[in-house]
């Protein structure tokens, strides 16, 4: 069949008429009056055609099909049934269109089926042809306010925008008809001064039965309400997404995260390298043709998979031109906006900067906010939002939030920071009070570890000592101050100390406990200023001493956890000692318990962040310790690794862990 196809009528999903053609009427005789709401069935004939084609079509349908005419007669035409949906209606509708005619050539969609559907809608619609000229709108667009002048048939995009604008909208239709993705939710807001958006824009394409594109339909919504919201829900989201850590690096990621895609379509977050400690200085860093390093990369997201568009990796030194808005907003603490990216003007700063040139050219970037990292006076980095797909100019709200970002970002950021200043000083001090190398004589064979706290509980106050004593016996013993920082270091190296002195004395475990709670008592009483005068500072320790003459070991606890034992045959034994009052309480009750211990026996102290969890009770934590003291190893050093991976199962501890292993010897000649 050579005829032209032309729009028939409009059929509900219920199977009735909605819209009958001045075209349908000549071939069937039906007016539209008699035609709408009538059944569609009743239109078509039975004589050996199949009904539901033309009936339930799920997708584009074509097949000659027989009418029932009017006056009773029949004639066969080549039907085509094309699905149609419109809008945010939960309607789906089955256009036909048939040939032959004695119409003229396929006009499509015509505009009194779009008054049909559209004429009342409360969201604006409008539908562009090929040519990209308007074809029709309806009422709704006419009231908000979204062109200028008005939407006109037959005008082009840039014909009702401001400058700019409806070229950039034009090009989004181009891509559209040439196969490209729908864009869907672009925000819009009156220039030229911008403020909160207005306006949600979608675009999508309209195709015929055969797949070939018939125009792009637009549809704008208000959503100034729904924007306030989604601000406030933002800030919201920030609040619980931006500092959960106190780690640098992690808070700027989630910086990032939070922005893309709700505020821009790609975001950096660039950090002073004063706020990443561990980094070389950024001026120990040689300049390169590309720029002067600035920054490192602190954290980056993208609506693009993979983040295409970043230049630097994270960690990673960022280079920029001398003279470029990334420093001047580094040193002046105030924000940069570019509304609109005009890439084709020379003599701006990208001149100096081609490769940032070449990725807002190639990714279409048009707009640019560049704001400070700024807290307790510092400026700490910036981040740096840009957008591409979204083709609204960032504006004044935009700023606004950005700035509010920014700086809830950046006090996490100092707080990080300084947290991380001491961790690092602290734990300096710490490695540098603990005994580089143990001497244990002729006694024991030792071995021992030492493993800080996770970057959440900082480095506490653990140490362990194993000091040699005369008549070739040792003394052993494993502590732990209350608290965590440099102050918990500090002290943690006085008791030690004091500990090397009492064990000099020759004096009896329980006694050197007691003599050790007098002292610190007698510091806190003496000098009040000092960090022992807080009531929370404490620490707990047991004190071992071994003599190998007699196979005696003696041992007292100022409320630590129980020592262990394995004997040569690999059974271990927790020995429960009379809990003695932790250091600093000054009751001084302590008690001693004295064993024999075989050659080739194992003590095992340590400290409670290797057996404590705050989700298990410690009498778990004491079973996998004796159940990794039992496995057989071949040097101490290897049970202490064993130990350790055994007992903690993988996990980070949450407190500083000390462990120290003696394994006794038989007495030398």
């Amino acid at each position: 069949m050579s005829g032209s196809y032309e729009l028939m009528a409009l059929i509900s999903d219920a199977g009735t008429v909605l819209r009958w053609t001045q075209a349908a009427e000549r071939l069937w005789g039906y007016s539209a009056a008699e035609a709408t709401g009538r059944p569609a069935d009743r239109l078509l004939t039975t004589g050996g055609e199949s009904l539901a084609g033309p009936l339930t079509a799920s997708g584009s349908w074509s097949g000659p099909v027989a009418l029932r005419q009017r006056d009773g007669g029949r004639q066969i035409v080549d039907l085509r049934v094309t699905p149609f949906s419109a809008g945010e209606t939960d309607q789906d509708w089955l256009a036909w269109e048939a040939a032959p005619v004695e119409a003229g050539p396929r006009s499509g969609l015509d505009t009194a089926m779009l008054k049909t559907l559209f004429g009342h809608a409360p969201t604006g619609v409008a539908f562009w042809g090929l040519d990209l000229r308007c074809t029709w709108y309806n009422e709704a667009l006419t009231g908000m306010d979204f062109m200028p002048g008005g939407p006109r048939v037959g005008s082009r995009l840039p014909d009702l925008l401001p400058p700019g604008r409806g070229h950039r909208m034009e090009d989004t239709m181009r891509r559209i008809l040439d196969g490209g993705p729908p864009c869907v939710d672009l925000v819009w807001m009156h220039p030229p001064t911008g403020g909160d958006p207005e306006l949600s824009l979608s675009f999508f394409r309209l195709d015929d039965g055969d797949g070939r594109a018939l125009g792009v339909c637009l549809t704008v919504e208000d959503i100034r309400e729904s924007w306030s919201r989604q601000r406030l829900g933002l800030l919201v989201e920030a609040g619980t997404r931006i500092g959960t850590t106190l780690d640098v690096m992690r808070t700027a990621q989630e910086l990032a995260d939070t922005a893309v895609a709700a505020l821009a379509d790609f975001v950096t977050v660039d950090l002073a390298d004063f706020v990443m400690l561990e980094q070389e200085p950024l001026e120990r860093l040689s300049s390169t043709q590309a720029g002067i390093p600035a920054f490192y990369r602190g954290g980056m997201a993208s609506i693009h998979p993979g983040v295409p568009e970043a230049l630097w990796q994270r960690g990673m030194p960022v280079l920029v031109a001398p003279s470029s808005p990334y420093t001047d907003v580094r040193d002046s603490g105030e924000s940069h906006v570019e509304p609109v990216i005009d890439t084709s003007a020379p003599g701006t700063w990208r001149d100096h900067d081609p490769d940032r040139e070449r990725i807002f050219r190639q990714f279409g970037m048009h707009s640019l906010m560049i704001v400070p990292l700024r807290a307790r006076g510092k400026v700490l980095g910036i981040v740096s939002f840009l957008r591409s797909r979204n083709p609204a100019p960032f504006s004044s709200v935009d700023v606004f939030l950005a700035e509010e970002l920014a700086a809830r970002t950046a006090l996490s950021l100092d707080n990080a920071r300084r947290y991380s200043r001491e961790r690092i000083a602290a734990l300096a001090l710490q490695r540098d009070l603990l005994p580089h190398v143990l001497h244990s004589g002729d006694a024991v064979d030792v071995a021992s570890r030492y493993l800080p706290a996770d970057k959440h509980g900082g480095v506490g106050g653990d140490w362990f000592d194993a000091i040699p004593m005369s008549r070739n016996r040792v003394a052993l013993m494993v502590g732990d101050v209350v608290g965590h920082g440099i102050g918990a270091a500090s002290t943690m190296g006085r008791l030690r100390m004091v500990l090397n002195t009492l064990t000099n004395l020759d004096l009896p475990p329980e006694e050197v406990l007691a003599r050790l709670d007098e002292l610190v008592v007698g510091l806190a009483r003496d000098r009040p200023e000092e960090e022992l005068t807080s009531p929370s500072v404490g620490a707990t320790c047991v004190y071992v001493v071994y003599d190998p003459a007699t196979r005696r070991c003696t041992m007292a606890s100022a409320g630590h956890p129980p020592p262990a034992v394995v004997t040569p045959d690999g059974q271990v034994e927790l020995v429960r000692l009379p809990p003695g009052t932790p250091i600093g309480v000054g009751l001084g009750d302590y008690r001693s318990v004295e064993m024999e211990l075989a050659e080739g026996s194992l003590i095992a102290l340590y400290t409670d962040g290797l057996v404590e969890t705050r989700d298990a009770d410690i009498d778990h934590g004491l079973d996998r310790l004796c159940t990794a003291l039992a496995v057989p190893a071949t040097t101490l050093e290897d049970l202490c690794t064993q130990v350790i991976d055994i007992t903690l199962a993988g996990r980070q501890s949450e407190d500083d862990v000390a462990l120290l292993l003696a394994r006794t010897l038989p007495l030398a000649p």
